[in-house]
């Protein structure tokens, strides 16, 4: 990056507007009237909104840039100025009055010529942006933490609804086979057979009625309130499509990911302590001013005068050369770190839309081939069990295939929903941007 003399006050303009997208990095909304749930349910937008205003790891990181930014302007400041007073209390020789100053004032000031605190300056501010980006970091997690959780939960009430329905079925079962069993058509081990898929139904409920109390318990803690408020998510049969190109997706994670921006942020900071450490060679005077007077005048100022003062820093080469050596080695090791993270981010973007495309596969497969076909095998059994044409095991085994396969379905949905977050998140994008850019995708089509 190219600094000009006005860095600072620009730089300070840009990464305050961001601070703006990080305090309400969400679509757009003002999180300023975001209620807390009580037993309402939640949609997406609502539980990103009220974890970017409550969460306390957003508030700690948000209060640790607000703090780095504030050395900018330290940095950037001139040295105090400098005065030093002096006056005679006593004389214990016989020497006329206006041989000696009897009272002195001086004023002294560095100024910084060489430029020494702009660079600070750029220091500062470099080490400020760096410190954003981490913030930004920690808060797309957590963020994309909670949309997991939420999207884990929707998939539990789904399969709990699963699971009451092949209850349902198996209940309906169970008491066609006790009918037959009382007819004399059926075996007892038939009955005892689905009676016992049936109580393995019930059995699955309890441990996804767990699971579920482990994400409201999650979504709790990441809303920042009590873990033991029932948290209802919206039902939503909408998916995200999958996303844009990935020349597109390579361009904006390079552009976007915190960590690349903060690497950038600290080679920047390298070479402004590069350009202090060749600084250094250059001394800043300190101009004084001094003003003195006489018991024995009649003036208020018997005298003034002034000075400058520098240090020799030629003298102490060594110091200066290694400081320099030392500044140029950071900076290469800041440009090594740089192009380090673009290549992991890169094999990150890979791996995860290869994983997307995987689950997006799972998803079709499910949707328009095994579970219809399965559904259709369900009916048909079911159908010929009723009419004395099939036995109970086929049937059941059939059920169990189902409820299983959709039991998957759901699994894989919300695994699938996560990766897009985990996607937004790798890539550094607000879901503003990552709307925008799915939308120019889709055009561009």
């Amino acid at each position: 990056m190219n600094y000009h003399t006005p860095f600072g006050q620009s730089l300070i303009f840009l990464i305050s507007l961001a601070e703006l997208t990080l305090t309400g990095q969400t679509s757009g909304r003002d999180t300023r009237n975001v209620r807390t749930p009580g037993t309402d349910a939640l949609s997406l937008s609502q539980l990103v909104a009220i974890v970017v205003a409550n969460n306390p790891t957003i508030q700690a990181a948000q209060a640790k840039w607000r703090s780095a930014r504030e050395r900018i302007p330290q940095a950037a400041a001139w040295d105090d100025p400098k005065v030093t007073g002096g006056t005679v209390f006593g004389r214990f020789v016989s020497i006329p009055a206006n041989s000696f100053t009897d009272q002195a004032l001086s004023v002294e000031q560095m100024i910084p010529v060489s430029g020494k605190n702009r660079s600070k300056e750029r220091m500062a501010t470099a080490d400020a942006l760096a410190t954003f980006e981490e913030a930004r970091r920690r808060s797309l997690d957590v963020v994309v933490k909670a949309k997991s959780e939420y999207y884990r939960l929707k998939s539990v009430y789904a399969r709990l609804d699963l699971n009451r329905a092949d209850e349902e079925s198996l209940v309906q079962s169970v008491d066609s086979t006790r009918a037959r069993f009382e007819a004399g058509k059926q075996a007892e081990a038939t009955v005892l057979l689905a009676e016992n898929e049936r109580q393995k139904i019930v059995e699955q409920r309890k441990d996804l009625e767990l699971e579920l109390k482990q994400a409201e318990s999650s979504l709790n803690v990441l809303m920042n309130r009590d873990p033991f408020i029932p948290v209802r998510v919206v039902s939503d049969d909408s998916m995200d499509a999958l996303p844009g190109s990935p020349a597109r997706l390579r361009a904006v994670t390079l552009t976007n990911r915190p960590e690349i921006r903060a690497a950038e942020a600290k080679l920047t900071a390298a070479n402004a302590r590069l350009e202090l450490a060749k600084r250094d060679w250059i001394p800043d005077p300190t101009v004084s001013f001094e003003a003195e007077r006489y018991n024995g005048a009649a003036q208020t100022l018997s005298q003034v005068g002034g000075g400058v003062s520098i240090s020799l820093p030629w003298l102490n080469g060594k110091k200066y050369r290694a400081e320099e050596e030392e500044a140029r080695s950071e900076a290469s090791a800041a440009q090594d770190e740089l192009t380090s993270e673009q290549t992991q981010a890169l094999g990150l973007l890979r791996n995860q839309l290869d994983k997307i495309e995987t689950l997006h596969h799972h998803l079709d497969l499910y949707r328009d081939n095994l579970l219809p076909t399965a559904r259709e095998t369900v009916a048909s059994l079911l159908a010929d069990y009723q009419s004395d044409k099939g036995d109970l095991l086929t049937l059941l085994s059939a059920q169990r295939n189902l409820f299983d396969l959709e039991t998957m379905y759901a699994r894989d949905r919300a695994d699938f929903e996560t990766a897009l977050a985990e996607l937004q998140a790798l890539a550094g994008l607000e879901p503003a941007m990552w709307a925008t850019t799915s939308n120019s995708e889709r055009q561009s089509k």
